[in-house]
């Protein structure tokens, strides 16, 4: 088992910045990858970015491709995303999530408010 926390969130002007930070706990050594999430109100729940736990490869979503930067801490078992030129569409829970193969997450955090004010 993998236990996720997520901290950060919080409330920023548009052209603002955030860093969410996804602490994980447990079975980390069979991780293949950590990334983040989004749901807005109404909408259904979107991929943002990922790392993958060995390589630090990442990817991300056309919407942030730019503007988010995700990276990982391997010691401190804690994966970052740093949001910048933020827009009131990215306004969502964001949620960190966790997964032992490609493609897949078994794990999730709670999730963390970000509101974007315009």
């Amino acid at each position: 088992q993998v236990q996720l926390v997520e901290s950060g969130g919080g409330l920023v002007q548009a052209g603002g910045s955030l860093r969410l930070s996804c602490a994980a706990s447990g079975r980390t050594f069979s991780l293949y990858a950590m990334g983040w999430f989004r749901q807005a109100p109404g909408k259904e729940r979107e991929f943002v970015a990922q790392i993958t736990w060995n390589r630090g490869s990442p990817t991300y979503a056309d919407s942030v491709k730019g503007r988010f930067t995700i990276s990982r801490d391997n010691a401190k078992n804690t994966v970052y995303l740093q949001m910048n030129s933020l827009k009131p569409e990215d306004t969502a829970i964001y949620y960190c999530a966790a997964g032992s193969g490609v493609g897949t997450y078994e794990y999730w955090g709670r999730g963390t408010q970000v509101t974007v004010s315009s």
